[in-house]
This record gives structure tokens, sequence and C-alpha cells, in this order.
């Protein structure tokens, strides 16, 4: 009797049945979190066999620092377990999502994520491989041992920073890790010539660049607050974002009442907003020195003594990098390639300025006005 009550159901479910089977089928099927295919491996039926075997992609490191101009190893390892008795023919890929990467507002429709798009910088197949774009020929696996896919940049460059992904990918499984790379350097404040709060975000990148260096990130100007920057003056930042750093909390400045911190005016139109910028700048390949003169010298004298000296006036950038990561210590006043006039001091002392180590500033004096000169060779 209770069959044949069922065998109408069954009859009627038998094409919804049919539908859902076909459906799954052509699903990839999961198991323990991994998507499987049925690739011929299988028993014809749109099933594979799961032999218990994982991937495993792991970096020892979840962010490495380097310095502009040199080599930087991004590590990456993969390995089964338990371990195969015969290598597999694994991909490696490479991408990267750069530090400035939600500097540009998403368009109509689109969500931030998926804007961000990460770009490929290189895919390698066994002895086969291939580097893309501004990555052409400064990259390659190191390869030191069985599983290591890490990456080799080559003269770093100041806009290689952001967060990379190792994916690797052996036709069944795919897994990844991801790696961010930092620069060494120096976060520093940085207005026009014209005067306060002139930049738009564009602007601002260009000036920063002007002076060797990039537009900062968050997390480079959090470091720079940490390690004691105070500045009450808001400037753009590589994501779009208007900060400024406060460790001393005071009227005009967020309000005493405010802890000590990064303070947000959040995303700024980058065409109509302006304010100032916070820079970053790595370390330089060459040298910035004083240059010993027998008198001083006008801003058109300074470039000609430099120029003199095989050697051309320093920018800005380029002594702060000199000043925090070569130790450059002076108490002469000189000019820049700018137009601005400052001094690097390592070791606060008397009449040098101020009781904390720095770059003085004596802003963007008249270019008739006579001082020393910043050289960089």
């Amino acid at each position: 009797m209770v069959g044949g009550l069922l065998r109408p159901l069954l009859v009627a479910c038998g094409p919804l049945l049919l539908a859902a089977a076909v459906a799954a089928a052509a699903r990839p099927h999961t198991n323990n979190g991994f998507y499987y295919h049925d690739d011929g491996n299988g028993n014809a039926n749109g099933e594979i066999y799961f032999n218990g075997v994982r991937l495993h992609v792991e970096s020892p490191q979840a962010s490495v620092s380097a310095t502009t101009g040199g080599t930087v190893t991004l590590p990456c390892h993969f390995h089964y377990e338990p371990e195969l008795s015969a290598p597999r023919r694994t991909r490696v890929k490479w991408s990267w999502l750069p530090a400035n990467a939600a500097a540009e507002p998403a368009r109509p429709g689109q969500t931030a994520a998926a804007y961000a798009v990460e770009t490929q910088v290189m895919v390698a197949m066994g002895n086969r491989h291939r580097s893309y774009g501004g990555f052409r020929g400064r990259v390659r696996l190191r390869r030191s041992a069985p599983g290591d896919m890490s990456l080799v940049i080559d003269e770093l460059r100041p806009n290689d920073t952001g967060r990379y992904r190792c994916e690797v990918i052996d036709g069944l499984e795919d897994e990844s890790v991801t790696v961010e790379l930092e620069l060494r350097g120096v976060v520093f404040p940085y207005y026009s010539e014209k005067g306060r709060y002139r930049f738009n975000f564009v602007g601002a990148q260009r000036a920063c660049r002007d002076q060797d260096a990039t537009l900062a990130t968050f997390e480079q100007l959090f470091t720079a607050w940490d390690e004691g920057l105070d500045w009450c003056n808001a400037g753009w930042l590589a994501d779009g974002t208007v900060q400024y750093p406060i460790t001393a909390p005071r009227a005009g400045c967020g309000g005493s009442d405010l802890a000590p911190g990064l303070r947000s005016y959040g995303r700024r139109h980058h065409h109509l907003h302006r304010f100032d910028a916070f820079c970053f700048s790595a370390s330089v390949k060459g040298t910035v020195y004083f240059l010993q003169s027998p008198s001083k010298l006008n801003f058109t004298e300074a470039v000609q003594a430099c120029a003199g000296n095989s050697s051309r006036v320093a920018k800005v950038g380029q002594l702060y990098a000199a000043w925090r990561l070569a130790g450059l210590d002076r108490c002469d006043a000189g000019w820049l390639a700018d137009g601005s006039v400052r001094y690097p001091i390592a070791k606060a002392r008397a009449n040098c300025g101020p009781p904390e180590p720095g770059v003085r500033s004596f802003g963007f004096p008249p270019r008739h006005r006579k001082f020393g000169v910043y050289c960089y060779r």
C-alpha cells in the first residue's frame, strides 16, 4: 500500500530529480573546502575520487620591507600533505594590488572591491615563465628548493609597494597566500611654494614625484605617527583620503579632548578639493651633501655651484631620505631644488632648532636671498 502511494509521487518528481542530478553533475564537486572537476580521473558519471592529498601554500612573512633600487624576495612555498611520491605539474601565478589601488573612486554601479583588480606580475610553469607590464625583465622565481615559488624583484621602484599574491595551481587545486611589500623610508609633509592647501589629488601626486618621492600610504603615515610625526595640516594620501598625524592633542588640531592619532577627513574630491601632501621617500642610490663654498649663494648661484661640482641641487625627498636613512646631520641652511631652504639634524643640539631630530625648514624665501646649498650626486 505504501509502495503504491509512493510510486505516483516518484513518477511525478522524476523530472525534477533528473534536472537536479544534471545540475549537480555540472557543478564543481566540493570536499574539505576544495573544488574538484572531473577531468578524466573519475568514473564517467561526473564523480572523482578524493585521495586525501592536500595542497598547502604558505609564506613565513606576512610583509617584507626593502629599499628603492635594491632587490627584494617575497617568500612563497608550497607542499602537499601527505608528500607525493612523484612531482605534479604545477603552475604559479604572481599578481599585485598596488598600495594606491583605492585612490580612484569606483565607477557608478561598481563596488570598491570590484574596482581593486590585481595586476598580473608573472606566470610560470616548469622552466617556462612570462612577466608582464612594468615588471617585465625585473622578476624571477627563486626556486632555491622544491616547492619554492618565491618572487624576486630587481631594481625596486617606489610604486612597487602593495599586496602580492602567490597562487599555486596543479590542475585540481588552487591555493594562494599574500605578502605585503613595503619600502623603508621616511614620510614628510609637503606644501606648495604658493602657500598651504594648494594641491588637488593629482597635483599632490605630481608634487611628491617632483621631489623624488611618492604619496604616502595610510600604513606609512601611521608608522610615521607612531614614531613621533606631529603635523597640524591635512594632506593627501595615496588612497585618496586626507589625513594628518597628531601626537600632542591641542585646540585647532582636532581638539585637545581627542586622543592622539591620525585625524581623517575621509575621501575628498580628487579635482575640486585642495590640501597639502604627505610624501614618502625611500633611500636614494646617490649621495646628498652640503657643498662647501667660500660664500653664501642665491638660488641661481646654488644651481650653478652644484653643476660645477658634477652634481645637481638635491630634492626634498632626497634630503629627507639622507637624513633618516643615512644619518645626514648638518646645522647649515641650504637651498633645495624646489626653492625651499632646509637643513637636516640627526642629533639635536643647541642653536640647531627644536630639541628633537628632524629636517628644519625655512619655507620658500625669496630666491635672491643667500644660503648654502645641498647637492645630490
